[in-house]
């Protein structure tokens, strides 16, 4: 049986730049409009931190508090997933 593996180059979070994402990181779980990614950082524009999410069936967070400046990054090595909000 062969198998095809097809590479893309903007797959995962560069594939998200531009879209509001859930980052869930070590400690946190933060929100917000992803506008950069390189290899140690993230970068969010608007992010939230979010500390209870609430049931994964309602529209929003439970408990997400705006971050007081206009950008924020995160560390890549403290991220364990990520997606993209619906």
């Amino acid at each position: 049986m062969q198998v095809m593996i097809e590479t893309k180059n903007e797959e995962g979070l560069k594939a998200l730049i531009g879209q509001e994402v859930s980052i869930w990181c070590m400690n946190y779980t933060y929100a917000g409009k992803l506008i950069g990614v390189n290899d140690t950082c993230v970068k969010l524009e608007g992010a939230k931190i979010v500390y209870e999410t609430g049931s994964f069936i309602d529209s929003g967070w439970k408990d997400a508090q705006s971050l007081p400046w206009s950008t924020h990054y995160i560390q890549c090595s403290a991220i364990e997933s990520f997606g993209g909000v619906k």
